[in-house]
């Protein structure tokens, strides 16, 4: 069988397009991107953040609007999260963050409940209705051991 110069570059060519795809793919399942969120940067305080991680997904009635882009501890002991929104987003004041579960044992993302505040939120500022993550094991831990005790 002879070695034909167009069959090897036809091969090459499906090659170089497997390893692109399986690139593309990696990154794609690993939360990296080559561009920016959008610009509108948001800061939500919470008391318990449970598993939330950077690069969490942010939504709005279920539909991914920005990530999570930094977790940090603030001065009162708190989680300070900052939140990368698209740019176009209009973010009433009076908007609630939540730190949600998808399904039982899944991964924590935040939820937004947009408000109905004519005033808008601009970069840098926060949120500052904000509802904690449920930690499952606490929960367990009560109902378990009885910690949750009624005084009389």
């Amino acid at each position: 069988m002879s070695r034909s110069p167009v069959r090897d570059f036809t091969v090459g060519l499906f090659v170089l397009a497997g390893l692109a795809a399986i690139a593309y793919l990696s990154m794609r399942v690993g939360g990296l991107s080559f561009h920016q969120e959008g610009g509108l940067l948001l800061y939500a305080d919470f008391n318990e953040i449970g598993g939330l991680k950077p690069r969490a997904q942010v939504v709005i009635a279920g539909v991914r609007v920005g990530r999570v882009q930094s977790i940090a501890l603030d001065k009162d002991s708190r989680a300070r999260v900052g939140l990368d929104l698209r740019g176009d987003l209009q973010v009433p004041a009076d908007t609630t963050a939540s730190i949600v579960t998808s399904g039982l044992l899944g991964d924590q993302y935040i939820s937004l409940q947009l408000g109905g505040d004519d005033k808008l939120l601009k970069s840098g500022d926060d949120i500052s209705l904000t509802e904690s993550a449920v930690v499952l094991e606490r929960l367990i831990g009560k109902l378990v051991h009885g910690t949750d005790v009624k005084s009389e």
